[in-house]
């Protein structure tokens, strides 16, 4: 009975990690950055696009069209 009550009664914010931002991904054209080696372009454009300037980017990934040329890029950043 205890355990349900905690279960009901506890509040969400007690389980919710703030000091943890989630991961998320965008896609960026190839034609808003230089070339695929400039990878300081890239991680910069996916600050700005995801707002967070101190954000880490942890891959990016080349989207390739059926001739092999990259059209974009899809990034993660936390």
């Amino acid at each position: 009975m205890l355990i349900l009550v905690f279960i009901f009664l506890t509040p969400k914010s007690w389980f919710e990690n703030t000091g943890m931002r989630k991961q998320r991904t965008v896609v960026i054209s190839a034609d808003l950055v230089g070339s695929q080696a400039d990878r300081d372009g890239i991680e910069r454009r996916a600050k700005e696009l995801t707002a967070r300037p101190a954000g880490r980017v942890t891959d990016v990934r080349y989207l390739r069209d059926a001739n092999g040329t990259v059209v974009a890029y899809e990034v993660d950043i936390r």
